[in-house]
């Protein structure tokens, strides 16, 4: 197995691949360190990684070293005084599913191998114009629709703490670049826990955000229905928390090619009060359990908060129980089912015999939906539309629930299983899910590794809008409790 040693740093002077995003900035802006030195530290960390890693699915090494030494001109000729991008030289990656102009943008699908991008997503214009500079796009699974990042085109994402184990998805590559320190910040989508769950098996911080807040227009593929206006959200990941709100800040608000995005207060973390903030530790909210190592994170977080001055409570959230069927509802209300997407790409179609063999375009999970969604066709209208109602009510229940204060919720049932292993069990993605269906901010916080070597972590969930006092939190509990650990 190749080594995924990283780079030591003096205890003065961390390495640039360890610092956060803003402190890179500000070090680029001083001119203690160059954005070119910043920039090749990141690539020579994704190439070391690489064989045994496999984040980056389209890498723009040279390119980015060539924006960073314009970086660095720009920060020379300066004027005193002049304002400069927030995120000018800082290196960054894309998950690929989100379009950037001139490069891949086929989220894994064998059909759309050779497709490139026409345009950038408002996202990524966002995040490149605060003066990042990309490196490249990072890996995902077919369709991005699975929690493990697997596909056709690319190949298969491992975990940067131990390869043989997941590294999540679908926002797996993402993940697995931060989480290796191959990059400070980046962006994933969610609709289904793709931020969140690559977060936690990376040992990383992701927001999911309100929905509406960010635009989700030109991410392929294109969701519609109850996806497009509650589920899906594009969000920051990174490996300090310091970083998530000015990123939310810098992608979020309306754009005229989405729908839904619209304008949206927000609030300042650094004003959220924890005296008398209500925590809430939900009990009795999954048929899957989670590990008793989960759970004692779950506690460590909780009492962290509490030494803030939050007042902790528990809570039984039973529905929480029934989330997963109302999501999958959810989720497939609108015209964009599995089998169409592959129809409009000039797929195949999938048969039994074809879904059953372990040949073709098509990975597994691929053919699961397929074949799921198939069997969802005999459930009566009646039923579906009592199942989405059901799952608005229950969105209304845990904002009530919440309220000004915040939820803490394990993330997945155990830490990053080995490859396969999401796909013997799928009920495992229900602490996630149930927070799109719920349509709540929430932020994945990593609480260091297990004895061995693998990220733990916690949702922290807040209402609807106050997507701040979530990462208030995150902010706490890195402080408390130390956050991101590189891996050895």
């Amino acid at each position: 197995m190749a080594s995924l040693t990283r780079t030591t740093a003096t205890e003065s002077a961390p390495a640039s691949t360890e610092r956060s995003g803003l402190e890179l900035a500000a070090a680029i802006r001083a001119g203690s360190v160059t954005s070119r030195e910043v920039v090749a530290a990141h690539v020579e960390r994704l190439r070391a990684i690489a064989p045994e890693v496999n984040a980056i699915a389209h890498e723009r090494y040279d390119e980015a070293l060539a924006e960073a030494e314009a970086a660095d001109a720009r920060v020379a000729g300066a004027g005193a005084g002049e304002e400069l991008p927030p995120y000018l030289g800082v290196p960054c990656t894309i998950k690929e599913a989100i379009a950037v102009a001139g490069l891949p943008n086929c989220a894994g699908l064998d059909a759309r191998r050779e497709h490139r991008a026409s345009e950038s997503a408002p996202v990524a214009e966002r995040l490149l114009g605060s003066g990042a500079i990309l490196l490249g796009v990072s890996n995902t699974s077919e369709l991005c629709m699975w929690p493990e990042t697997a596909n056709r085109v690319y190949g298969r994402t491992g975990n940067p703490y131990d390869p043989r184990r997941t590294a999540g998805g679908s926002s797996g590559g993402e993940g697995a670049a931060i989480g290796a320190g191959g990059s400070p910040i980046g962006l994933g989508s969610d609709v289904g826990g793709s931020i969140r769950t690559p977060a936690f098996f990376c040992g990383i911080f992701g927001h999911k955000p309100t929905p509406g807040l960010v635009p989700n227009a030109l991410s392929y593929p294109e969701a519609d229905g109850s996806a497009a206006e509650r589920l899906l959200c594009t969000g920051p990941m990174a490996r300090r928390a310091e970083d998530l709100m000015p990123m939310l800040r810098i992608i979020s608000g309306p754009d005229p090619r989405d729908d839904h995005a619209r304008e949206v207060a927000l609030g300042d973390p650094a004003e959220v009060d924890f005296a008398g903030l209500e925590v809430l530790v939900g009990e009795e909210t999954s048929l899957v359990p989670a590990s008793r190592e989960l759970r004692d994170s779950i506690e460590r977080a909780a009492a962290a908060l509490e030494a803030a001055g939050a007042w902790p409570r528990r809570i039984p959230i039973r529905s929480m129980r029934r989330a997963y069927a109302l999501y999958v509802t959810a989720l497939n209300d609108g015209e964009k089912s599995v089998a169409r997407m592959l129809a409009d790409e000039g797929c195949e179609p999938l048969t039994m015999r074809t879904i059953l063999s372990r040949r073709g375009p098509h990975t597994a999970p691929i053919k699961l939906l397929v074949a799921l969604e198939r069997l969802a066709e005999v459930q009566p209208d009646a039923l579906t539309r009592r199942a989405l109602a059901a799952g608005h009510a229950f969105a209304r229940e845990v904002a009530d629930t919440i309220g000004d204060g915040v939820l803490l919720h394990p993330p997945h049932p155990r830490v990053a299983p080995r490859h396969h292993g999401i796909l013997m069990r799928p009920f495992s993605i229900t602490p996630v899910v149930l927070f799109n269906l719920a349509a709540t901010p929430v932020t994945q916080v990593p609480l260091g590794l297990n004895g061995r070597g693998l990220p733990l972590g916690v949702q922290v969930v807040a209402g609807p809008g106050r997507d701040h006092v979530a990462i208030a939190a995150a902010l706490e509990l890195e402080r408390a409790l130390g956050g991101w650990v590189p891996p050895l």
